[in-house]
């Protein structure tokens, strides 16, 4: 029989024994080991979601993001007389034709609203941060006078950071470009107010009534496009003649041309197509952002907003407080045809969706302080209400916010 101290050797030998075994294992075994416990723990592990993925996609000139369920462009107006104007008229040479003050309009309320996104702030703008980030690079907005105005703003925002010498401002034909040399980039639009070709492609005479649109035409503006890195289109206006779209198969070089009509909405459906279509084939969205911006409205129906009928946005100086407005100038058509067709891109775009903040601000038109093309009559002298502009934006203004939008967009998505 053996002794107390007899088994606790033995116990020592064998757990001895069983450790020198597993220390054998493990070094001999460890790869086919690792496998069997690594496996069982990778099969079950929860795979990324759909935003992690979406984090992880490279979005071009993005710094951070917006705060996660905010709506930048759902919000209110709110006075501010501290922050707002984000620049003087006088202090801005390029306003052109939308120098309101110049042009004698004798209040300035209008320059101090701010938007102010339900949930969440704008980001603050900055403009020798945005020149950083342009550096070596290319910003161009295409389309109509109401993006021209959108590109004057944004060389306002961004002009006074730069020397006196060491920017410039010059126009070809289509094509104006706002050049920093210290940065070696530009601002720049170009005038294509269908986006498609058409007879009213002459960015100085093209006063057209009769317009016609050149079928998926597009190579002609486009060729002026490639290589840009920050891309921002809009087109409207000069859709809504109140008549169907005269559309030409073929040339304007055809000696006998082939014309047809084609409904507003399904016209401005060709032209979104097309576009996209391009920007797909020539887009690298790991370099480029490209922006859409929606319908700017215009007041010129008081009796919508409340008013006595007859008038329209000469005299206003208050916006509309009403959250629901929606002028009947905007067409809800050409909206949904905007939301159906971006909503089956395969290419990535970002709605600039300025129409409902817009639709409040029936004070912020040039209205009839503005250069006038035409010598006036003695009769629209003597009713101002005849020949005030509300399509178009005095600036500083509205479309500075739109900039503060295009911006957060930009940089914050």
């Amino acid at each position: 029989m053996k002794t107390p101290s007899s088994l606790r050797k033995t116990c020592i030998s064998f757990n001895l024994l069983t450790l020198f075994f597993i220390i054998f294992v493990v070094i001999h075994y460890a790869d086919d080991l690792s496998w069997s416990f690594r496996e069982p723990f990778q099969s079950t592990q929860q795979k990324p979601t759909s935003r992690q993925e979406e984090n992880k996609t490279h979005v071009p000139f993005a710094v951070g993001e917006t705060t996660r369920g905010c709506d930048v462009f759902d919000g209110k107006w709110v006075r501010d007389e501290v922050s707002r104007p984000l620049y003087r008229e006088s202090e801005c040479p390029y306003i052109y034709p939308q120098t309101c003050e110049e042009h004698g309009r004798p209040d300035r309320g209008y320059q101090n609203w701010r938007w102010k996104p339900h949930g969440c702030l704008l980001p603050n703008f900055n403009a020798t941060f945005t020149w950083e980030m342009l550096r070596g690079k290319r910003m161009m907005f295409v389309g109509d006078s109401l993006n021209h105005g959108q590109f004057i703003s944004m060389v306002c925002l961004l002009h006074s950071v730069i020397p006196e010498n060491a920017k410039s401002m010059q126009k070809f034909d289509s094509l104006t470009v706002f050049k920093a040399e210290e940065y070696n980039a530009s601002v720049e639009f170009y005038w294509a107010p269908f986006l498609l070709e058409s007879n009213s492609d002459n960015a100085v005479i093209h006063r057209i009534p009769d317009r016609i649109v050149r079928a998926g035409a597009i190579d002609k503006h486009a060729n002026h496009w490639k290589g840009v890195d920050i891309l921002v289109f809009n087109t409207y206006l000069w859709w809504m003649t109140g008549a169907k779209m005269k559309i030409l198969q073929g040339s304007f070089e055809d000696e006998k041309k082939n014309i047809t009509k084609m409904g507003t909405e399904d016209a401005y459906r060709m032209a979104l197509k097309t576009m996209l279509k391009w920007v797909k084939e020539n887009v690298d969205a790991n370099k480029t952002r490209v922006f859409f911006t929606s319908m700017s409205p215009s007041h010129r129906k008081s009796e919508e907003w409340g008013d006595e009928p007859g008038g329209n946005c000469y005299n206003q100086t208050a916006s509309i407080e009403d959250p629901t407005y929606w002028g009947s100038e905007s067409s809800k058509g050409i909206m949904q045809v905007i939301h159906k067709v971006f909503s089956k891109m395969k290419v990535p775009i970002t709605i600039l969706n300025i129409t409902q903040l817009s639709e409040y601000r029936k004070d912020a038109h040039t209205s009839i302080y503005k250069k006038q093309w035409t010598p006036l009559t003695p009769e629209q002298l003597a009713n101002p209400l005849s020949y005030a502009d509300c399509f178009h934006w005095c600036l500083p203004g509205l479309q500075d916010t739109w900039n503060e939008l295009l911006y957060a967009k930009l940089f914050f998505p």
